[in-house]
């Protein structure tokens, strides 16, 4: 069994990224939407280190956040933080694809 590391650590970047936007600007939605996604994407690299063809709920978060954070930078031209986790979660979505073809 290998530890899915790099998913683990989206995840807690994800989890981290929701804290700040609550400390910084007192966004209930930000620390919201920060846990879910945070909970969603440990969970998924959980089932990844079990199974590295489980992807579906690493796959799921990772591209749900990657639409949602790219339409809000595509919107604000901001580069933090939409910008950065746009960018984080189309890496892994495209690094979960890359474990379901090799």
């Amino acid at each position: 069994m290998a530890v899915d590391w790099i998913g683990f650590g989206y995840a807690a970047a994800i989890a981290f990224g929701g804290f700040m936007g609550y400390k910084r600007k007192g966004s209930v939605m930000s620390l919201m939407a920060g846990l879910v996604f945070g909970c969603l994407s440990a969970y998924g690299a959980y089932s990844v280190s079990y199974d590295p063809k489980d992807i579906k709920i690493s796959l799921l978060s990772s591209g749900v956040l990657s639409l949602v954070m790219g339409m809000r930078y595509k919107k604000s031209g901001k580069l933090l933080p939409a910008g950065i986790m746009a960018g984080l979660s189309l890496l892994m979505v495209f690094r979960l694809l890359l474990l379901l073809v090799g």
